[in-house]
């Protein structure tokens, strides 16, 4: 028996290595389904590890007012097959970053800056959500719709962490109301009535549980 575990354990140990230390991603070859094709080893420098594209404020002047600046393995390759990214989230007075979902990966969020509302929508339809001050962290499971708004007086600045290099995003209300699908099939779908929806993107009106609205 003690044999077997012994056996179960280095299995389980050796799963978990890889030949290569990093496969930083080479953008200039096709991509695979595990990721982009690496970078040759002799090309690699320090350089390829680090990235600056978080050190600046993110441009709020938008209207969501708010801004996510993004370390994916796009913009930064080294993250290539590490399982990890991150983003830089900036988010204004009254701003807010709408519901939405990552399909590959759960994110972790940390406020740095300022505070503000956050939740998800669980598969079950039950509603989380709490104020998240700076210094304070909240995690919002893989697939699940989640919502950040700035509940403060002053701006919000926040890093989010991602178990997976190409988390993926998809935005509700623009996969909603910004496809290619007649009309007629996204008012069956969705219940909304043709005549009263009107809808254009940029003028949806939502009323926050915070006693104010914004337009999106």
């Amino acid at each position: 028996m003690k044999l077997i575990f012994f056996l179960v354990l280095c299995h389980l140990l050796l799963s978990g290595t890889h030949g290569a230390d990093f496969c930083v991603g080479d953008s200039s070859k096709p991509s695979t389904p595990a990721g982009l094709a690496c970078k040759t080893v002799s090309d690699v420098t320090v350089d390829d590890f680090a990235f600056s594209g978080l050190a600046a404020t993110g441009n709020t002047s938008n209207i969501i007012k708010a801004a996510v600046t993004a370390a994916f393995v796009t913009q930064f390759p080294a993250l290539n097959g590490l399982g990890v990214s991150a983003a830089r989230i900036d988010i204004a007075v009254g701003g807010v970053i709408p519901l939405h979902t990552h399909s590959g990966a759960t994110e972790l969020l940390v406020v740095l800056k300022g505070e503000i509302c956050a939740g998800f929508i669980s598969n079950a339809n039950d509603v989380y959500y709490k104020t998240v001050k700076a210094g304070e962290v909240m995690v919002f499971p893989q697939g699940l719709l989640h919502f950040q708004i700035n509940s403060g007086s002053s701006e919000v600045e926040a890093i989010a962490f991602f178990n997976s290099p190409s988390p993926g995003l998809q935005i509700t209300s623009i996969a909603l109301f910004g496809n290619a699908l007649p009309s007629d099939l996204v008012a069956g779908t969705t219940f909304i009535i043709k005549q009263t929806w009107g809808l254009k993107l940029s003028s949806i009106n939502i009323r926050l549980k915070l006693g104010s609205s914004q337009t999106i």
